[in-house]
């Protein structure tokens, strides 16, 4: 097997690959005497049917499946032979495949680059402290007796939270422009689904009301044809509704997955809950820091595109799937979902990997097992069966390799914060989990 390198720019390859003819038309023979045993043809016996019958009915065919497997093996070896790491699929150019001749192909493709460490010492990391008051608690539980609320008729004016039951419809100029009306849609008044505008011209508003709200789309509104437009919205409020509180019974503790009717049982496990959510928070917080100094101290780490690609993918259908959209089959996701929105996540996920897994190597990190046992209980402790959640992961080789690589990154992160300057904020319970939420997101 001849093989030859040439650098085309940056992490770029070209592989030229030569295979001996012999070698590929004695696969080929080798194949097709071997299904002549079973192939059935008029006018010859089972079994025996001549190698030149076979060449010219099913010839062709087997060329190229067995192309394909001595195009696959020999690649894998001609990269083995020249110490190179492919990142991602390589493109093959089939050069010539004719009987009786050399196969040679060109295979183009992009390593993983040489990850030179630079120092990540001195960096600034802030954590946030903070104590969860009685009064927090009773602000999300307040929030569980929303969600399980229902909502009831009043014969009253609309206030600032009720939700309204409204038909409108929205004229430019005189004519009703397109996204502009509806009929028995639900708002609440103060959710700021509408424009500026339109829910506070419907407070005081009563069950039979109509209303002509003038009003002007912002300036950076979506719609070309309506930014900044004057626009009127002819509103029928056909019923006024308010939230009624859930009461804090066995069914709503029930629905949150504590038994009984005691409150104080309740009360116990939500703060639980919280504090296990914004420890979580917090720890995500400090890592995200630790990170962002990570990816600071290595600007020049040039990365393959081909990985960025794969992870713009797989970032393009994890959100396809969080928002849970089913695809019709001539639907172009790209198309809604395009590669400007993920590119720079990509990049910043791929670099972080390959410097994580540089980074564990140089600092001699291991997946303990008893660090790995705590995360998996961790995890478990939300779910109704802890045990079987359990015994999921240590059953899923996948799902365990997830959980080892996390324990892997944590494990960085605890040796990197001892080179940095660290400092505690505190602050209070949803000002924490606010911050270390958009600090996570970007």
């Amino acid at each position: 097997m001849r093989v030859s390198v040439e650098t085309t720019s940056g992490l770029e390859r070209k592989l030229t690959v030569g295979v001996p003819a012999e070698q590929v038309d004695s696969a080929v023979d080798k194949k097709l005497a071997e299904a002549s045993k079973n192939v059935r043809l008029p006018g010859f016996r089972p079994g025996k049917v001549p190698m030149s019958v076979m060449k010219q009915r099913f010839g062709p065919g087997v060329r190229q499946e067995v192309l394909g497997d001595v195009i696959n093996r020999s690649f894998q070896e001609a990269v083995m032979s020249e110490n190179l790491r492919p990142a991602g699929q390589p493109g093959i150019e089939v050069k010539n495949v004719d009987s009786g001749v050399d196969v040679e192909y060109v295979a183009t493709f992009e390593i993983y680059p040489t990850v030179a460490l630079n120092d990540v010492k001195d960096f600034a990391v802030t954590k946030l402290t903070c104590d969860i008051s009685d009064d927090d608690v009773d602000e999300i539980i307040h929030v569980f007796q929303k969600q399980q609320g229902q909502l009831v008729d009043v014969d009253r004016a609309a206030e600032d939270g009720d939700t309204l039951t409204i038909d409108f419809e929205g004229t430019k100029d005189g004519e009703i422009f397109e996204g502009g009306s509806g009929t028995d849609t639900a708002l609440e008044l103060g959710s700021g689904r509408m424009i500026p505008g339109f829910e506070d011209g419907l407070v005081g508003a009563s069950a039979g009301d109509e209303r002509v709200l003038a009003l002007t789309f912002p300036e950076d509104y979506h719609s070309e044809e309506l930014k900044g437009a004057a626009v009127e919205f002819s509103v029928t409020v056909k019923a006024v509704k308010t939230l009624e509180l859930a009461e804090l019974n066995t069914e709503l503790f029930a629905s949150y997955g504590v038994e009984g009717d005691d409150v104080d049982a309740f009360r116990i496990e939500v703060r639980k809950n919280m504090e296990r959510e914004l420890k979580a928070a917090i720890d995500a917080h400090v890592k995200q820091q630790v990170m962002d100094a990570v990816i600071e101290a290595h600007p020049d780490l040039e990365i393959p595109k081909s990985l960025i690609a794969q992870e713009t993918d797989a970032l393009r259908s994890q959100m396809f799937q969080q928002f849970g959209g089913g695809m019709s089959p001539d639907m172009d996701l790209k198309s809604i979902l395009p590669d400007e929105m993920f590119s720079e996540r990509a990049e910043t996920r791929v670099k972080l990997g390959l410097l994580v897994s540089e980074l564990v190597q140089d600092m001699g990190v291991r997946a303990e097992p008893h660090k790995v046992r705590e995360l998996i209980e961790d995890i478990a402790s939300t779910y109704q069966d802890p045990e079987e959640v359990i015994n999921w992961y240590y059953e899923d080789n996948n799902q365990l390799m997830g959980i080892e690589s996390r324990v892997l990154e944590d494990a960085v992160v605890d040796k990197l914060l001892e080179q940095s300057a660290l400092t505690e904020e505190a602050t209070g319970y949803q000002d924490a989990l606010q911050r270390t939420r958009a600090a996570t997101q970007q």
